[in-house]
């Protein structure tokens, strides 16, 4: 099972955050970790094993979209900034749009990312 994670640059201590409290669950069940390379970057510094991309404005937005396509993920957590302005924002729209239109879970916050990170690490 593989799990994708992004986080606009004032949410990436949000999703280091969320993870650590997850921590022992993911050493529980066979979970592979994937991010954009950034986002990867600052969840590799906390411990975690992840599968790093390109950063989001230059293609790792797209790298996971085409993940998704190919039904290659379970989940998509994508922690979003709304108050800010965002360059590459068409692909972060591409992005949900292709979540969408593969049924793949996307959670945007971390409210909802812990009901279905919960849903689906269920041991």
């Amino acid at each position: 099972m593989k799990i994708a994670l992004i986080a606009h640059d004032g949410k990436k201590a949000d999703m280091v955050h969320f993870l650590s409290g997850f921590k022992d669950r993911l050493q529980q069940v066979d979970i592979d970790l994937v991010a954009t390379g950034t986002t990867g970057s600052h969840i590799e510094k906390a411990g975690f094993e992840v599968q790093k991309l390109l950063s989001g404005p230059i293609g790792g937005d797209a790298q996971i979209a085409a993940m998704a396509a190919q039904k290659e993920l379970a989940m998509v957590i994508f922690f979003r900034d709304p108050l800010d302005k965002h360059p590459h924002e068409p692909d972060v729209q591409m992005l949900m749009r292709i979540c969408d239109v593969h049924n793949i879970p996307l959670a945007t916050n971390p409210a909802s990312a812990e009901l279905m990170f919960k849903a689906l690490t269920q041991t």
